[in-house]
């Protein structure tokens, strides 16, 4: 039973995983200007046709790409933390009264929670000194 609940678990957690890496790739770009044709490509035009439209080029502000890559760490960290909440909820519920196993779920939900804390207060930390270093506009 103890292996069935690993291995069902383990899939679940892959199984989302997958759905975030799913989710969050970028999709292939829909029209590809006149300068990215095979024949028209120079160094310049590589370089552009490369870098895609709507891609950020700032490094520190709205939009740009240090906010971005923050935002979608501190997601998958809150994401995992609520995920392992749910594991130590069905940890604890399934214990039966066991009291190694009661008490290493409150561990799990003690930790998803304390992750969660972690997470919003790094993500108002960030935002709060990316709001303090970039300039008003």
């Amino acid at each position: 039973m103890k292996k069935l609940t690993k291995t069902t678990f383990g899939s679940l957690f892959l199984g989302l995983a997958l759905a975030f890496v799913a989710v969050l790739s970028p999709l292939p770009a829909a029209n590809v200007s006149a300068q990215c044709e095979p024949g028209e490509l120079s160094l310049g035009n590589g370089v552009n046709c490369a870098k895609g439209e709507g891609t950020p080029t700032q490094l520190f502000g709205d939009g740009s790409i240090f906010t971005i890559i923050v935002n979608v760490l501190l997601f998958i960290i809150g994401a995992i933390s609520v995920i392992m909440l749910i594991i130590g909820g069905i940890r604890y519920t399934v214990s039966a009264g066991d009291g190694n196993s009661v008490t290493a779920a409150k561990n799990t939900i003690l930790y998803a929670i304390i992750g969660l804390v972690v997470a919003f207060l790094a993500f108002a930390v960030v935002n709060w000194v990316l709001g303090a270093i970039t300039p008003a506009v």
